[in-house]
């Protein structure tokens, strides 16, 4: 059994910024996609993001996307499309490594309990977990991945934690569907998972 690990965080709640950190800004988590059309899509038609920026750098064998919520129109010049993204908080970079899209399976390891990549065959305790989108209603953003063929993890009345779910993308990342608000429930979700019952919650790191 595990001891748990006490210690107060609520001084963190008022510690000063460091002045000289004002202007920084969270605005990027990149990570590595084999198919990098499976995965614009599902991002831009599944989650509602948009397209702001795209590189190729074939001199090093790579392109990449950055993609975000939030944003209405985007430039058409190049030099407003970079100031648009790297002014645009909390995008993500997909980034494809030329050839990979052509790989049997899955190609990345997605950091829960994932053999992918291992040379043994042993699952890995990664340190990556999930990406997280927020909605008005779980429930409703859920019964629509779902009628669009969305593979589930874990639907809002699955598992020990009701009212959350969890989708996969293209590559298996998972992504972690939230409310926007409280959190609520209702009595049959999209799998028709009933909200009684249910195991505990499991770090699928391990």
């Amino acid at each position: 059994m595990s001891t748990l690990v006490t210690f107060d965080p609520t001084p963190f709640f008022s510690k000063q910024q460091p002045a000289e950190t004002k202007p920084f800004m969270m605005q990027q988590t990149m990570i590595r996609v084999k198919d990098p059309e499976a995965s614009l899509k599902f991002y831009t038609e599944i989650l509602g993001f948009k397209l702001l920026m795209h590189r190729d750098f074939p001199q090093w064998g790579f392109s990449v996307y950055f993609v975000a919520h939030g944003v209405d129109v985007v430039p058409e010049d190049h030099d407003e499309r970079w100031k648009l993204c790297m002014t645009t908080p909390g995008c993500v970079e997909l980034t494809w490594n030329h050839g990979s899209e052509g790989t049997e399976g899955n190609m990345y390891n997605t950091g829960n309990a994932d053999a992918t990549g291992t040379s043994n065959g042993e699952k890995v305790k990664g340190g990556f977990g999930h990406l997280g989108i927020t909605v008005p209603d779980v429930y409703e953003a859920c019964d629509r991945f779902h009628k669009m063929g969305v593979p589930f993890s874990k639907s809002p009345n699955g598992g020990g934690m009701k009212g959350l779910a969890f989708i996969k993308d293209p590559d298996g990342y998972l992504i972690e569907i939230l409310p926007q608000g409280r959190m609520i429930t209702k009595p049959i979700d999209c799998l028709d998972t009933p909200l009684e019952g249910g195991a505990g919650y499991k770090d699928n790191s391990k």
